[in-house]
């Protein structure tokens, strides 16, 4: 390479192994210091770029591709602030387990700390939310140079999808000339096929033998045991999670983001409203398990989380592959840091060893009574359900467990939605994906990242989120219209913060709206209009019902408004706890 070409050698390397080693899809963001690395990723034939405006939507758009793929994605910014809008997407990805691999541009050495144009300190800008921190030597056409630049990049996406799998960040320092003379970019080595410079070995980290047999053993003795399954994306676990269920007779509580609580797997353990059952609290406190085995992330539902407290004193499980501990509540007696299906597998094998395949010791009784109570609290709600006919935000998410099509994919907003999601979510044996950003939490990014999903191309995607959630990520629009993606938008609009009306906030009538409820008063109709999107204002179940069957089966962004009212939102929640806490103490005393 000509002297004028080194820095186009250095990036070429660079993406050639980052394709060899599995990145499909680049998001970027126009810049002038990120020239280099844009040009050679547009000519690069195994690479597929999004380019998108807004660097926080394309980060959070880049995080969606990432999960609808399960696959890693590449993500540039240029210099300065725009690297730093990526954050809140690096840190919904590092607690998320997304692998992301973000290359950000920077001013070279010689030109920082001098009060140059667009410069920031972007050294370690994401602190400890990525995985893994390089700051990339100034390119070079090197033999040493490319064998590192090839190197790094495919520790970058080992790293990326080693369990648990999270963010990487790749710091270039780029000099100028930052486009070439005309006729000077090398072209594309196309070498994006074949084996990586440095090939990588994925393992999945298991319990030790010794560990796994005794864990067995002790379940195994368990008379009164319970399964809970938090979010987690691993499309095999759920068919392991039932079959240890099935022979320890325990149980499952799943909540909808685990992917256990939908699938044509065994649905028979499986217990979808434990969130509503749970709200009953001598129902709770009878309730007393010996042992709970728990795998995923913490599940949504507080009544869980209270319940799993008040019953501290039982053996509490949690198998998770993170060095950090994955129990918030504080009260696990074992933590198996080890993948959940290898260590689910591991146990049926052990237990099979030691019983010769008999089933465990549960008592029937204990089974039979959450089994018996699930079905009677279901008909409760649904009988509740059935005489609301005015627009609620619970009887959404009970509406889409029969409208979504086969092979759906469910994306949920955070605050209300993710819990009447938990509440109201029925289990199914339809192939439905449910993910959300729960990761941290937050309702910042979620039209891109649900976007991102449509753009991996694997089946409908529906997103219900609120008004706030929706106005905060409006940017995000602009992606489905510049890609023509397919996506269903059911926008909840009570005009603010729907969850703080359940809060204690909600007793400071003087203070609340301005600070907690905030409403905009906006009409998100000429949102519509102005990404070519289509729009109705579903004022009853029928007309939601069509609508989200027309949006589901139709090309394009699809919009559908349901307004609700806040106030009127919390009187009904609390009718169907009233229902079922009736139906409870009626039946099953």
């Amino acid at each position: 390479m000509t002297p004028e070409n080194s820095t186009y050698a250095y990036i070429g390397a660079l993406l050639d192994e980052l394709v060899r080693s599995g990145i499909c899809h680049l998001c970027l963001c126009p810049g002038s210091r990120s020239t280099p690395i844009a040009l050679c990723a547009a000519r690069h034939p195994g690479i597929r770029t999004w380019t998108l405006i807004d660097e926080r939507s394309a980060a959070f758009f880049a995080l969606g591709l990432a999960r609808g793929t399960r696959a890693p994605v590449a993500l540039l910014s240029t210099s300065g602030t725009a690297a730093a809008n990526f954050f809140p997407a690096v840190i919904e990805a590092r607690y998320g387990r997304t692998p992301l691999v973000v290359l950000t541009a920077d001013r070279p050495h010689e030109l920082r700390d001098s009060g140059a144009n667009q410069t920031i300190d972007q050294i370690r800008l994401y602190g400890t939310h990525v995985k893994w921190f390089v700051e990339m030597a100034p390119p070079e056409s090197t033999d040493a140079a490319l064998r590192a630049a090839r190197t790094i990049a495919c520790q970058a996406v080992a790293t990326a999808q080693d369990g648990p799998a999270g963010p990487v960040h790749l710091n270039l320092p780029l000099r100028e000339p930052l486009v070439p003379a005309p006729g000077e970019v090398p072209p594309s080595t196309g070498r994006e096929a074949g084996r990586p410079f440095v090939r990588t070995g994925r393992s999945l980290r298991a319990p030790a033998p010794d560990a796994a047999r005794g864990l067995a053993a002790g379940l195994l003795e368990a008379r009164r045991g319970l399964i809970v399954c938090g979010p987690q994306d691993d499309p095999a676990l759920a068919d392991a999670v039932m079959r240890l269920a099935g022979t320890l007779r325990f149980p499952v509580l799943a909540d909808p983001l685990s992917q256990v609580r939908c699938g044509p797997h065994d649905h028979s353990l499986i217990v979808d409203n434990y969130d509503v059952m749970l709200r009953v609290g001598r129902l709770a406190e009878a309730l007393a398990p010996e042992v709970v085995l728990r795998f995923g992330a913490t599940p949504a539902s507080r009544p869980l989380a209270d319940y799993l407290a008040r019953h501290a004193g039982a053996r509490q499980i949690v198998i998770d592959e993170s060095p950090v501990w994955n129990d918030p509540f504080r009260t696990a007696m074992d933590v198996v840091q080890a993948d959940p299906r290898v260590t689910c597998d591991m146990l049926l094998a052990s237990m099979h060893q030691l019983g010769a395949g008999a089933p465990g010791a549960a008592d029937p009784g204990w089974t039979r009574r959450w089994q018996r109570l699930g079905a009677r609290v279901r008909q409760a709600v649904q009988d509740r359900l059935a005489v609301i006919d005015e627009p609620f935000e619970g009887k959404v998410f009970a509406r889409l467990g029969d409208l979504l099509p086969d092979g759906a994919t469910l994306y949920v907003g955070n605050s209300m939605p993710v819990r009447d999601l938990d509440t109201f979510f029925p289990a199914t044996a339809a192939r439905i994906r449910v993910l959300g950003n729960r990761g941290a939490s937050g309702i910042d990014g979620t039209v891109s990242s649900a976007l991102g999903v449509a753009a991996s191309g694997d089946g409908p995607v529906v997103l219900v989120l609120g008004d706030l959630a929706f106005y905060h990520d409006m940017n995000g629009l602009l992606a489905a219209k510049l890609y023509r993606l397919n996506a269903t938008i059911v926008l909840l609009n009570n005009d603010g913060g729907g969850i703080f009306s359940f809060l204690p906030q909600a007793g400071y009538p003087d203070h609340f709206e301005m600070l907690f409820g905030t409403p905009t008063g906006l009409e998100f109709r000429h949102a519509a209009d102005m990404y070519g999107a289509s729009f109705v204002r579903a004022d009853e179940w029928g007309a939601f019902d069509d609508a989200v069957r027309r949006g589901a089966a139709a090309p394009g962004l699809n919009i559908v408004e349901m307004r609700t009212d806040r106030t009127r939102n919390v009187h009904l929640h609390r009718q169907v706890w009233a229902a079922v806490e009736e139906e409870v103490t009626r039946s099953c005393p």
